[in-house]
C-alpha cells in the first residue's frame, strides 16, 4: 500500500497577492510553484505543523489562519493528504529559506504558472473566495 503523506500547506495572502515557492528540480513535483508548507510529523497537530514549516520555509511566524479545505490527490507514484490553510495575520517578511524561487503573486498570474495537480483544487477555491 502507498503510504499517505499529510502535509500542512499555507496560502499566505496579502492585500491581493499570494505567496509562492518553486519546487528544487530533484525534488517531487519539481520545477512546479506552490504554496508554501511540509509534513506533519509523528506526534504534532496540523496546526502545529503548519507553524514550524512556515517558519522554517518562509520565515514568518504564524499568527492565525484559517482553515480553507482538505485535499487528498493520487499522483501515482506518490499519495497526499492536504490540510490548506489561510495564512493573512502573520509577522514576518515572507521569503524563501531553502534556494527555492519564490514570490508574490495575483490570482491573475497563476494561469501563467505550473503547479501541481493537487493545487487546482486550492486555485479553484481562491478563485471563488478572492474574485
Amino acid at each position: 500500500m502507498t503510504k499517505i503523506v499529510h502535509v500542512a500547506v499555507g496560502v499566505i495572502k496579502q492585500e491581493d497577492k499570494f505567496f509562492l515557492t518553486k519546487r528544487l528540480a530533484a525534488s517531487h513535483q519539481g520545477g512546479k510553484w506552490e504554496f508554501p508548507g511540509g509534513k506533519v510529523e509523528e506526534n504534532e497537530t496540523v496546526h502545529q505543523a503548519l507553524h514550524r514549516e512556515l517558519k522554517e520555509e518562509v520565515a514568518i511566524e504564524t499568527l492565525t489562519c484559517t482553515s480553507l479545505m482538505q485535499i487528498s490527490h493520487d499522483y501515482g507514484d506518490k499519495k497526499v493528504l492536504l490540510d490548506v490553510f489561510v495564512v493573512d495575520n502573520f509577522t514576518g517578511e515572507a521569503k524563501a529559506l531553502e534556494g527555492q524561487q519564490s514570490g508574490w503573486f495575483t490570482l491573475a498570474e497563476f494561469s501563467g504558472l505550473n503547479f501541481p495537480a493537487a493545487n487546482q483544487a486550492i486555485i479553484d477555491q481562491l478563485q471563488k473566495n478572492y474574485q
